[in-house]
């Protein structure tokens, strides 16, 4: 237990920055202009500039901490799935169903990301390119332990489902873009 008696104090100005802009990007997209995440984060621009570079570091960082988040999300989802393969990978269309049914859920951000990043450099493209293929390789990973004939190709097949449930959750919710999805994974995984 602390003695401390001073005032507490709250997150510094590069993590209000992450926080705000991982929540302003969400919500209104990588273009979001720097005085609303700067307003947001209650953070003077210096503050960009010293932590970040500018707002592309920001945004790259910005991905790369969901990215970790999003990533840990479906090891739990796996994980809470039990140890069958089949029913692991089978979980993450389940969990995207819960997740595209929310109010405040606005698509995919790496894919809006991408979209929005014209530049192929811009350092957040890496951040998403990785990320998916850290995915990819943990659908593969199930895959092989299941003894699909083709563990690579079909764990880009998922991913391209993920990706398309994302997609249609943000623009066509009604369509139950999760239970179609999963449908067609069953169809994936029913090589073995």
């Amino acid at each position: 237990m602390s003695t401390r008696t001073g005032p507490r104090t709250g997150p510094g100005p590069r993590d209000r920055l992450l926080d705000a802009a991982q929540r302003l990007t969400y919500q209104q997209g990588v273009g979001v202009g720097v005085d609303a995440l700067l307003k947001e984060a209650n953070v003077a621009r210096r503050s960009l500039y010293e932590h970040f570079g500018g707002k592309d570091g920001l945004v790259a960082e910005v991905l790369r901490r969901s990215a970790d988040e999003d990533e840990a999300a479906y090891v739990r989802t796996m994980s809470a799935a039990g140890d069958d393969p089949r029913k692991r990978l089978l979980a993450v269309f389940d969990e995207l169903g819960r997740i595209t049914a929310a109010p405040d859920f606005r698509g995919c951000r790496y894919l809006a990301a991408d979209l929005a990043l014209a530049d192929p450099e811009h350092p957040g493209r890496a951040v998403t390119r990785a990320y998916r293929e850290r995915v990819t390789g943990l659908f593969e990973g199930e895959l092989v332990r299941l003894g699909h004939p083709r563990p690579a190709r079909a764990a880009t097949q998922l991913l391209v489902l993920v990706d398309g449930v994302l997609a249609v959750g943000a623009t066509r919710p009604d369509a139950d873009p999760a239970d179609a999805a999963r449908e067609l994974a069953e169809g994936i995984l029913s090589e073995v």
